[in-house]
């Protein structure tokens, strides 16, 4: 794919300008993407091989552990190579890949954060009738939604984006090829790209947050019938992760994309970033392991066993 204007290349400003700074930075995002990757991929393989992990709650968690690798690592390694290089240049069709690739796997994990609350309504208001509404296909298929949803996002906004003209020099002023700072270097109305973000992310949005609140105020209504203190304070706390998790990322998506405007500072939306893309994947695993009794029983019989 070509854009209308036949840029070929753009120059990324990155975190800062001052070598020693960058330096730091870079010890840091190392940090943060090693503890992401491994923590990630342990909970991964810690679910695969815990036959009492094996349920559609943990299937469903372990997904989110993937998609938080693939999330961070479509900007962490890129941004860590360019905080070390003077030359900080990105051609077009890495920019465009980076970004289409950031939108399939950002719109995956708001699909799947709402099929877990889903999964939650399901074992909490209908435990009888549980592992048969959340079968291993009907998973399967809500998995398979996830992906389908932010491939079509993706489509309609890079498809969209190609037919934008871009003003010389194309110098973006981010640490990634994001979707606000590319629209800001248009030459050329950006407006039906604009309408088409707003919208593609707005729907995906709205329709996860209402199954989300859907499935938690199903949730309290059940929590509050219950008579016993225990019986309330189990079910509550299969849900407080999974909330948490919520709340840190749709919070700083819905800050970054539904503004109407870039109104805010450049490292104040940089800092955002940074935060979604790189430290909210590192912090998942630790979120759904350190409050889940059953992770933690499972990791300590597997290392029973190796000792």
């Amino acid at each position: 794919m070509e854009n209308a204007s036949g840029a070929t290349e753009f120059i990324l400003l990155g975190m800062t300008d001052n070598r020693e700074l960058a330096g730091v930075l870079f010890g840091v995002l190392l940090t943060v993407y090693i503890i992401t990757v491994l923590g990630n991929l342990s909970l991964v393989v810690l679910i695969r091989i815990s036959p009492r992990l094996h349920t559609s709650m943990y299937f469903f968690l372990s997904n989110l552990s993937f998609l938080d690798i693939c999330f961070s690592s479509i900007t962490t390694p890129k941004t860590l190579a360019n905080l070390l290089s003077q030359l900080q240049e990105v051609s077009f069709h890495e920019c465009l890949t980076q970004m289409g690739l950031f939108i399939v796997f950002a719109s995956a994990e708001c699909n799947l954060l709402a099929s877990m609350a889903y999964d939650r309504y399901a074992a909490i208001c209908h435990p009888l009738r549980y592992h048969i509404t959340m079968s291993r296909v009907r998973c399967l298929f809500l998995i398979a939604g996830c992906y389908l949803g932010g491939l079509v996002n993706m489509v309609a906004v890079t498809t969209s984006i190609t037919q934008l003209s871009f003003c010389q020099p194309c110098v973006l002023s981010h640490f990634f090829c994001d979707i606000p700072p590319l629209l800001a270097l248009a030459c050329s109305d950006p407006w039906v790209t604009q309408i088409l973000v707003f919208g593609c992310g707005g729907f995906t949005l709205v329709t996860s947050i209402a199954v989300i609140l859907f499935s938690y105020l199903s949730i309290l209504m059940t929590i509050l019938g219950i008579t016993s203190a225990s019986g309330k304070q189990k079910a509550f706390s299969t849900c407080v992760s999974h909330l948490t998790a919520v709340g840190l990322y749709y919070g700083t998506t819905m800050y970054t994309y539904l503004q109407p405007s870039q109104q805010g500072s450049q490292a104040g939306n940089q800092m955002v970033s940074v935060f979604y893309t790189m430290v909210i994947p590192m912090l998942n695993p630790l979120i759904y392991s350190l409050r889940n009794q059953e992770v933690k029983a499972a990791l300590q019989k597997i290392l029973r066993n190796r000792s």
